[in-house]
């Protein structure tokens, strides 16, 4: 079996609350799709470098939050518990290195929408090891309690119900001295509702104690903690704007609603506050605790969506409790709160967040396990990490994970070695990856750029050459784009390139500075040398314009690590240069040939005068031709290596060979004539055929279809031949899925075998190994890190080795390896990865 292992995942977060945790374990999880991404952020103590490592796959639907459950020792996590649109939550364990679901909560009848959990111990001696507890909330209008003892599984002990209402929110801490838990919950009904645990006879159950008003709309988010004096601190935010902290002080006796002085305020200012009190029982004796308003926070100009307090850290004495607050805003920043020192008033310490671009706000941030970095993620699905630097006494903006929020429906290596890929997606980007090559860090891929942002939802691409590709999305126009001077420079610093040998070849001669997309526009447009200074001076909004609508201004800038998410939105576009008319409908496939000299696209297609292919000259942008041979739409184009053929699979369950002009032949015949295909009697295929690949000698091709059949075809001699079953020199291959993405090696395995990969509609990916004559032979599946969801690509890299590794002897992790012993393959899904 082959060796196979995982070079780099690409996802983006969930577009939800509640969806992403770092825990004391320096691992950040986060929902992406229907599954949970175990990630390393930036600079911390495990790693230097940011990757996600795992993607954790058990719902059936998106996830909607997560949680890492958190110790009452403060001991670093091993488990985690998610929520799904599925209707359950499932705890996982990390056991022998991998996270393993240990249980499955089902109760809810509809989505989990937010999750809390602790591991604490039990002072009276039930067990040694103590109890889990878990708190889920859900659409349906309930909030239900999970415990569970060693030995024992997880049962549902207790719901509660809100009628027509619903939770948003939920915080569970450790009430001080005691195995009790205090539940706060945040409801649209603008409230707060505080619950305690007490022990009864039939078990621990959670009582209402009092409700929090102040509010004046729904409250999106709760977080409790205990500070170091043992009072336990509450925070809530909303809709309203405003952040509000209550207080909860033990009392030795009740003495009932009474007028309490602010904290730290002398006798003499007549500033009171209303304390309540609630009171239950421990152990026989009666607790009192009061409760009261310690601030109010106003500096959010929209909805907020996260307040977490920072997590203890330890000190020589102990743990510490640290009085920081951090909250996140649809306003598209995030805010550290503190109090000062000599007044106790809060004020805002730090103010970081997104600038530019077409974003909509920031659904949650949350504090990195030291308190020195803090991390949002927001509504385009990206993450915003910034550290603290002691020495500029600034908090800088830090390399993070990204990836599509939406459907990755296509991808291509670039045509210059395959030293960077390009994906597009239903999110409407297509953005670029390639390894950061770095002599004092372990190699890693990144984002390095975003060449389109756009109104549409995209759905095919192709490189050209290694600074020029096309694009489809749904609509009926083909755009064309060149890479500007500005992404070259910093591609080559990024990468370990020679930026002098990279500028001195004829495709990255004469390039534009970058590029900016006018106010309502959809066309990146070009930005020369010059131009920059003069657009700056025009950044400043007069009174009166409309800010709403604003332009995406470029700033060139020399990046020597990946950039963050602000540049990745405003300063990585690629000038569009060509918009190609001539389809009906929507861009469906496209296609270049490996002298990037003809383009063929092909549009979504119900009648055979819409299905034709046109292909286009790269140089003057003019159409050449349209072949015809589809009754449906073309689902993908493929041109064999020597580009004399062409290639085109359907929807109508039938497949067609074009071949290209000879010198022999009248120049006014079609630059490209149709050699071969099947029809619908001849076809073996049942059903749709989804994907199409060359072999590296062009001697063969492979089709790869929904009636769960691979096939592989030898490429027929001769003018209109009809291909036949027993043409098919291997048979079929029956897959346990249907086949909707294939490719092949760039070259002949050393037994003389051609390679193949098959995407499934289940995610997993099959290598197979073929040979003229024999059967197939299973080579290795990838399925524990593979795609939760449809396979919509896989592109093997143009030549061996591994992209962003110069020269033909490599180390990796100090082992000397032979480059042509490694091959890499990308792919891409539905599950936004």
């Amino acid at each position: 079996m082959a060796a196979i292992s995982t070079c780099y995942i690409s996802a983006g977060c969930n577009r939800t609350p509640n969806v992403a945790d770092w825990g004391r374990n320096s691992l950040l999880c986060f929902g992406t799709c229907r599954s949970v991404a175990i990630c390393v952020p930036e600079g911390t103590s495990r790693n230097e470098v940011c990757t996600i490592q795992a993607t954790l796959m058990g719902h059936k639907d998106k996830v909607n939050c997560v949680r890492w459950i958190r110790h009452a020792d403060h001991a670093p996590e091993t488990e985690l518990v998610s929520g799904s649109v599925d209707k359950t939550a499932i705890c996982w364990k990390l056991k022998d290195g991998e996270y393993k679901i240990s249980n499955i909560l089902i109760g809810h009848d509809g989505p989990v929408t937010a999750v809390d959990a602790l591991c604490l111990p039990l002072l009276n001696g039930e067990s040694a090891y103590g109890r889990q507890l878990i708190v889920t909330t859900s659409a349906d209008s309930s909030v239900r309690i999970w415990n569970k003892v060693e030995g024992k599984d997880m049962e549902n002990t207790q719901t509660l119900t809100y009628g027509r209402g619903f939770i948003l929110s939920v915080s569970l801490v450790q009430v001080p001295h005691t195995d009790l838990v205090l539940l706060a919950c945040a409801g649209d009904d603008m409230k707060v509702h505080l619950y305690i645990e007490q022990v009864t006879a039939s078990g621990r159950q959670f009582t209402s104690v009092m409700t929090l008003p102040g509010h004046e709309d729904w409250v999106r988010t709760v977080d409790l903690t205990v500070d170091d004096s043992g009072d336990i601190l509450l925070a809530s935010a909303g809709q309203d704007h405003i952040i509000r902290m209550w207080r909860l002080s033990p009392r030795e006796t009740d003495t009932g609603v009474r007028e309490g002085f602010i904290r730290d305020l002398p006798l003499s200012q007549d500033i009171r506050m209303k304390e309540d009190t609630f009171k239950f029982r421990y152990r026989g004796k009666e607790v009192v605790y009061a409760v009261s308003l310690e601030s109010v926070l106003s500096g959010h100009e929209n909805w907020i969506y996260s307040v977490r307090w920072q997590s203890s850290i330890k000190t020589e004495t102990g743990y510490h409790q640290p009085i920081f607050l951090l909250s996140a805003s649809m306003d598209k920043t995030m805010i550290l709160w503190k109090p000062e020192k000599d007044s106790g008033v809060w004020i805002e310490a730090v103010r970081v967040g997104e600038v530019g671009g077409n974003t909509l706000g920031l659904y949650g941030g949350m504090f990195g396990p030291d308190g020195l970095s803090i991390l949002a993620h927001g509504y385009q699905g990206a993450f915003h990490h910034w550290k603290y630097n002691p020495t500029s006494n600034l908090w800088e903006a830090m390399v993070t994970v990204s990836g599509h929020f939406d459907i990755v429906q296509d991808l291509d290596w670039d045509r210059g070695g395959g030293q960077f890929l390009l994906t597009s997606s239903s999110d409407q980007t297509t953005r670029l990856h390639a390894p950061w090559v770095k002599s004092d860090r372990q190699f890693a891929w990144y984002e390095l750029a975003r060449p389109q942002v756009h109104g549409y939802d995209m759905q095919c691409c192709t490189m050209i050459n290694r600074y020029q590709f096309a694009s489809g999305a749904e609509e009926k126009v083909v755009r064309v784009f060149d890479a500007p001077q500005n992404f070259i420079e910093n591609f080559c610093t990024i990468c370990g390139i020679d930026l002098e040998n990279e500028l001195a070849k004829e495709e990255a001669a004469n390039r534009p500075e970058g590029a900016s997309v006018p106010a309502l526009g959809l066309s990146n447009k070009a930005i020369f040398s010059g131009e920059t200074q003069d657009m700056t001076q025009d950044l400043e909004i007069k009174p009166g314009e409309n800010e709403q609508y604003t332009d995406i201004y470029f700033r060139a800038v020399s990046l020597k690590e990946p950039p963050s998410e602000e540049h990745l939105l405003q300063n990585t576009l690629w000038p569009e240069v060509q918009k190609l008319y001539g389809h009906g409908y929507e861009i469906f496939a496209l296609a270049c040939d490996p002298g990037g000299k003809i383009l063929a696209s092909a549009c979504k297609a119900v009648k055979a005068e819409y299905a034709g292919i046109i292909l286009w000259d790269t140089l003057s942008w003019q159409q050449l031709c349209t072949l015809h041979g589809h009754t449906l739409t073309v689902t993908q184009i493929a041109f064999s290596h020597n580009g004399e053929y062409l290639l085109s699979v359907s929807r109508d369950r039938t497949w067609c060979l074009f071949k290209r002009r000879q010198p022999d032949q009248p120049e006014s015949d079609s630059i490209f004539f149709k050699v071969a295909n099947v029809d619908k009697k001849t076809a073996i295929h049942s059903r749709i055929i989804w994907s199409c690949a060359w072999s590296h000698d062009d001697k063969h091709f492979v089709t790869a279809s929904r009636d769960k059949k691979v096939i592989m075809w030898s490429c027929p001699k001769g003018n209109g031949d009809k291909v036949h079953s027993d043409h098919c020199p291997a048979g079929t291959l029956d897959v346990s899925a249907s086949a909707t993405a294939v490719d092949m090696a760039p070259d002949k395995m050393l037994d003389e075998s051609y390679l193949v990969s098959i995407g499934l509609e289940t995610g997993s990916i099959l290598i197979y190994k073929w040979s003229p004559g024999e059967k197939w032979r299973s080579v290795g599946v990838i399925d524990k890190c593979a795609h939760h969801l449809s396979v919509k690509r896989l592109k093997f890299r143009p030549c061996f080795g591994l992209a962003g590794i110069h020269g033909d002897d490599i180390k990796v992790k100090d082992n000397s390896i032979d480059r042509k012993n490694w091959l890499q393959l990308a792919s891409c899904g539905e599950d936004q990865s």
